[in-house]
């Protein structure tokens, strides 16, 4: 009963973020050592809101495909404004960073079941080697969250040199000293983690919030990606698009011309956007992790701009999600830009459209241009009617056009999510398709008057070590 009562008590502690003694790089809550036991202890901490819930929001505001309006810009935080103008320094001295304290709190909780569960007692082999192997990959999701954030884009010419992120094996909170790791390090790190995990992993979805199979094959196809590799990443999206269409439980594309027609399950749209099933009914979602969607449902700040509302035919239902008429009422904003109208909290672990169009590029980059047309067709029909969904042959035949439509499709899908920033990182060293990424933030004033620009420098697609963070750990390299 004692062990049991001791799991809850961790549970609740790491859900609500209480803050242990040590100060240091880690800042996770528990003071000194998980205590559990048994089997299913570990498999309850892998259960924890803590992994869930990565309140990571600032990449949304830095996406090119957003723009600022007066007079609701003016009334956001600083962080918030910071990051839209693409500053060197987004926090103060006494801030936390989330895109540091979210991750490093789930960070100590896949190092226990990590090192720990093997060890445990009242299980299998086989259910003790599954919930390691779900650790490892959720770990392997966290750093590849880390490297993206902190540290340069994956460029093989450099990765090696490249400062990345500290690595961490271990769960122990008396640690104080976290020399940054390479790129190339990192990146190596998370594809021996995913390696290690698949073979032990459920082939089957059993619950959103869990890893399985598919969605740790879609996360090192993910990886692949953004190291450039290409043939790597096909394999992989590949096995977790197969895994998929064979999974008894139900992870697929929504339907918007069934989920908004007459009865549909996505109405009414309200001021707050569609009525949408939560996080862990969302069948989109085959691995659920969740951020605050600071300018989704009731912000006005940071629209839509103009460009990118333009990227949308009139018959996508994806238009569902936008308002060209701010919340809760007033004129419409100008030049046609619209706020993002849901969902209330977006999800940025693995989602179902992400696996389709990631294959869709890297077969087009490979050359499969019926592959990669198909691919992103079998999304677009359940975007908008039949009728508009092909790709036109003009774009479709080509390989430069149909890799930078595939680009516009991401942003079509992921408007205003933060999915945006990420791309924009990987393209800036993409040598074919670094022009597809704008680097001006704009912001307007009530009438559509430009009022600031903001001009983004390769420096700033990587955030610089929040300075909480360097003052507890001198040893600590900054980003430039």
């Amino acid at each position: 009963m004692k062990k049991s009562i001791n799991i809850v008590f961790l549970l609740l502690a790491l859900a609500s973020g209480i803050a242990g003694c040590q100060k240091s790089f880690l800042e996770v809550t528990p003071a000194g050592k998980i205590i559990a036991e048994k089997t299913n202890d570990y498999n309850l901490l892998l259960n924890s809101l803590t992994l869930g819930n990565q309140f990571m929001t600032h990449s949304q505001a830095m996406g090119d495909e957003m723009a600022a309006i007066e007079p609701y810009y003016s009334g956001i935080t600083l962080q918030q404004q910071r990051s839209f103008q693409w500053e060197d320094n987004i926090y103060e001295p006494n801030e936390d960073a989330p895109e540091i304290t979210y991750p490093t709190k789930a960070l100590y909780v896949y190092n226990v079941v990590i090192n720990e569960v093997l060890n445990s007692t009242g299980g299998t082999a086989g259910e003790k080697e599954a919930l390691q192997a779900e650790a490892l990959a959720g770990r392997a999701w966290v750093y590849l969250q880390l490297v993206n954030t902190f540290a340069k884009p994956f460029n093989s010419a450099t990765a090696a040199t490249d400062p990345g992120f500290p690595i961490v094996k271990e769960a122990n909170v008396t640690m104080n000293s976290f020399p940054r790791a390479t790129v190339k390090e990192v990146y190596d790190f998370i594809v021996d983690d995913l390696k290690a995990a698949i073979p032990n992993l459920s082939p089957t979805p059993y619950h959103r919030f869990r890893m399985s199979r598919p969605a740790a094959e879609a996360l090192l196809g993910k990886t692949y990606l953004f190291m450039g590799m290409y043939n790597e990443a096909l394999e992989q999206l590949t096995a977790a698009m197969t895994d998929l269409a064979a999974s008894t439980y139900p992870v697929r594309l929504y339907d918007y011309n069934i989920t908004f027609g007459p009865g549909g399950q996505f109405l009414p749209v309200t001021i707050f956007g569609p009525t949408l099933p939560n996080l862990y009914n969302n069948e989109e979602s085959l691995y659920s992790r969740q951020t605050m969607g600071d300018w989704t449902t009731a912000s006005n700040a940071l629209p839509l701009s103009p460009a990118t509302v333009a990227l949308y035919g009139q018959s996508d239902l994806r238009r569902n999600f936008m308002s060209t008429i701010p919340y809760p009422s007033g004129a419409a904003f100008p030049l046609g830009m619209a706020r993002k109208a849901g969902p209330f909290s977006p999800i940025i672990g693995m989602v179902v459209p992400d696996i389709y169009l990631m294959r869709a590029e890297v077969k087009a980059r490979l050359n499969d241009l019926p592959g990669a047309k198909a691919d992103i067709e079998a999304l677009r029909v359940k975007r908008m009617p039949a009728a508009d969904a092909p790709v036109p042959d003009a774009i479709s035949t080509n390989k430069n056009t149909l890799v930078k439509f595939i680009l516009e499709e991401r942003i079509r899908e992921f408007a205003g999510l933060g999915y945006r920033w990420f791309d924009m990182r990987r393209l800036s060293v993409d040598p074919d398709f670094k022009s597809t990424v704008n680097t001006k933030h704009i912001v307007y004033s009530a009438t559509g008057e430009a009022q600031s620009t903001f001009t983004l420098r390769p420096e700033r697609l990587t955030f610089k070590i929040p300075p909480k963070v360097l003052s507890q750990n001198p040893g600590m390299v900054d980003n430039q």
